[in-house]
């Protein structure tokens, strides 16, 4: 039942996209059914009528239409058909792909993001589920017309010779029960080779790819990586070549048994024509009509197996565009107020699952409205963890985060993320150009030029990106390059991330500003500037900052320590160096090392 709820679910997607294709489409499927079942009575008649003592031109010219028009039809149809499943296609891909993309866009977490399970469905549907509505609408319609063409010739040996068609569809059982086994096994063993292929697949992007280039040629790992594909190629190659001699032996033995069934259902047709039991004609159509059947039972079993395959193919897709929500809505929404008091976490622990460790364990603390509140610690202390609540990418697993009081689980998250802007560690370069790389931070100023350039400046960028060859509207990207002109250039990654930092910037005027290592990719000199530029930028406005640099937050309002989830200190640089703690300590260590540093020189 799920399987028809699923095809039903298919059907309804193509009917919604082009329902004037669909209709027509059956209609053309039917008619292709129907034409070599007509055909073959036609023949059957005016074979009969030759055969009569004094054939009748009158019935001869009647059959004779009949067999123009069957031939018109079957003539035009493929092609008729053709035209309309490709415009089908496209159809029905471009609505599953909008919802799928749209079903996507709903989830406001990165739970689903960071799910394996999820992400091997989500793939499945990137790949293959827009493009399966259809191909199981085009299987669904194959298995009708077979059908249709099946029972009209099995209809027609009824007529003919009553005790042979049930022979022959009896007959016909092995083959159908054979070619069930055959795409079952057909299935396991596609299942098999996907896994190696996509192995191998990412070999062939790792030998192509220029991020990888220079450690693959440094490490002299090509030939490495090459063999390890070649083995992965011969594997599949090995499967192909196991499941192509079972589809030999299978197909093979079958069309012998069917071979002989119709052998003898002919030799008995002959000799009941000699002796007078059955026509010219009928003997006709008892030969259409067991290689018909024959065929289409086969046919019907290949389909069945390919349909269910596809089937299975949008149940994943489909589980994607019907999941719900990632992060409970609010019963009761409530307003988010500007930001006037400051944000509390109260007492927030949180884990990803309940089998894994807990990365926050009872952080309280407090970014007062207007000032700056640093985050340090070592790696894994929860500082990118905590700045994942603050932007409600999850929900804490206990305790509370409060914006004036209102619990954030409280509001919309569109309304807390309008108040909010910054840039993460790991921040994206998109493959677009600069001004889209900009005015993505706040899509409301893209068309607005100064907006955008203002915002480069303070990252100290503007004057690299408008000498491009082609200024603002540049590509930073050689990947869609069709000629030398508009090749598009390669940042380095100091300016990507001052990129990343306009793009946080153009967004103006927001509640909370969290700046995630923003100067990680910079020289010392370019993060003294940036830091003096965010300075002024947010001077008066409630900031975060997270950085492993203890010199680039040292003139923050309060200074944050996190070491293994837990907050262990707090306070304004002097007073944390003065009580000589951890932060003490790691702050002496760095300043050490640059001590060092100039020592040697």
């Amino acid at each position: 039942m799920k399987l028809v709820r699923t095809l039903g679910r298919a059907v309804g997607l193509a009917a919604r996209a082009a329902p004037g294709a669909l209709a027509v489409l059956v209609a053309l499927t039917v008619a292709a059914a129907a034409v070599p079942v007509v055909a073959a009575w036609f023949t059957k008649g005016m074979l009969d009528e030759l055969a009569s003592p004094r054939p009748a031109w009158s019935a001869l010219a009647g059959i004779v239409a009949g067999l123009l028009v069957a031939g018109l039809v079957g003539a035009v149809q493929p092609h008729l058909s053709e035209y309309v499943q490709e415009d089908l296609g496209r159809r029905a891909s471009l609505v599953a792909q909008d919802r799928l993309y749209r079903a996507v866009n709903r989830f406001q977490g990165l739970g689903r993001f960071e799910d394996p399970d999820f992400l091997d469905r989500l793939r499945m549907a990137q790949q293959t589920g827009q493009e399966t509505p259809g191909q199981i609408i085009l299987t669904a319609l194959g298995l009708v017309r077979t059908s249709v063409t099946m029972v009209g010739f099995f209809g027609m040996l009824l007529v003919v010779a009553p005790q042979m068609a049930w022979i022959v569809v009896l007959g016909a059982v092995p083959t159908f029960v054979g070619e069930v086994r055959l795409a079952r096994r057909r299935v396991r063993t596609t299942l098999e080779i996907t896994a190696l292929e996509r192995r191998e697949t990412f070999y062939a992007r790792l030998l192509g790819d220029v991020a990888a280039a220079k450690e693959i040629r440094l490490f002299h790992l090509g030939d490495h990586l090459r063999r390890r594909m070649r083995r992965d190629r011969t594997s599949i190659n090995l499967l192909h070549r196991r499941m192509d001699r079972w589809t030999l032996l299978t197909q093979g033995g079958l069309a012998l048994a069917a071979a002989g069934i119709a052998a003898a259902g002919l030799f008995w047709a002959v000799r009941s024509a000699v002796a007078g039991a059955l026509t010219v004609g009928d003997v006709s159509v008892f030969v259409a009509a067991v290689a018909s059947v024959q065929t289409s039972l086969g046919a019907m079993a290949s389909g069945l197996a390919v349909g269910h395959q596809h089937l299975l193919i949008f149940e994943r897709y489909l589980d994607v565009v019907r999941a719900g929500p990632d992060l409970p809505p609010a019963g009761s929404p409530r307003p988010l107020p500007g930001l006037r008091r400051g944000i509390v976490l109260r007492d927030v622990w949180f884990r990803y699952s309940d089998d894994h460790p807990w990365i926050l364990r009872g952080v309280d603390l407090t970014i007062p409205c207007g000032q700056a509140v640093a985050l340090v610690g070592v790696n894994g202390a929860g500082k990118s963890t905590l700045v994942k609540l603050l932007c409600r990418f999850y929900d804490p697993t206990r305790g509370a985060i409060l914006w004036d009081g209102v619990d954030l689980r409280e509001v919309p998250v569109e309304s807390l993320r309008e108040r909010l802007s910054g840039i993460f560690q790991d921040f994206m370069h998109y493959d677009l150009t600069v001004r889209d790389n900009i005015a993505f931070g706040d899509l409301a100023v893209a068309d607005d030029e100064r907006a955008v350039t203002r915002a480069a400046e303070r990252a100290g960028i503007h004057t690299v990106l408008a000498g491009l060859p082609n200024g603002y509207d540049t590509m930073l990207t050689r990947l869609f390059a069709d000629d030398s002109a508009q090749a598009g250039v390669v940042l380095s990654g100091g300016q990507w991330q001052r990129v990343a930092l306009a793009r946080a910037l153009v967004r103006d005027q927001r509640d909370l500003l969290i700046l995630d290592e923003p100067s990680a990719g910079l020289d010392a000199e370019a993060e003294y500037e940036i830091h003096h530029r965010l300075r002024e930028h947010r001077a008066g406005q409630t900031s975060l900052l997270i950085s492993h640099r203890l010199g680039a937050v040292r003139d923050a309002d309060t200074i944050v320590v996190l070491d293994g989830g837990v907050v262990i200190e707090q306070g304004d640089h002097d007073t944390l160096v003065a009580a000589d703690g951890h932060y003490a300590r790691l702050f002496a260590m760095q300043a050490e090392g640059y001590a060092t540093v100039g020592a040697h020189r």
